[in-house]
């Protein structure tokens, strides 16, 4: 398309949609000033259908286990070795009484 081609087809676009959404009779028809995109509908029946039609595959099965399994399996296992130190250290006695954290629970 040339230039001037695509310059027309915008602004005939344009021009119908701002006789569209200034047409002050558009609540007699139901439509109460909104334009009716098809493009938009179809967009938001594709988000919404998706996990209709998701297919697991190794890709997918990946992504799950990198963003959500193995994070958490690692943080409990770092949180598990720092409390166990500090049980060790408690135990041991490198820790005073005075000096422990939540010493009353």
């Amino acid at each position: 398309m040339s230039q001037q081609e695509k310059a027309a087809r915008r602004a005939a676009l344009r021009n119908e949609y701002w006789r569209t959404m200034t047409n002050p009779h558009n609540h007699l028809r139901g439509e109460s000033g909104g334009v009716f995109d098809t493009g938009l509908a179809r967009f938001q029946a594709m988000r919404v259908n998706h996990y209709e039609h998701f297919k697991p595959t190794g890709r997918s099965f990946k992504i799950g286990l990198f963003t959500v399994v193995i994070p958490i399996i690692v943080y409990a296992k770092m949180m598990k070795n720092e409390r166990d130190q500090r049980e060790q250290q408690y135990r041991t006695g490198q820790v005073a009484y005075a000096d422990r954290r939540f010493k009353f629970i």
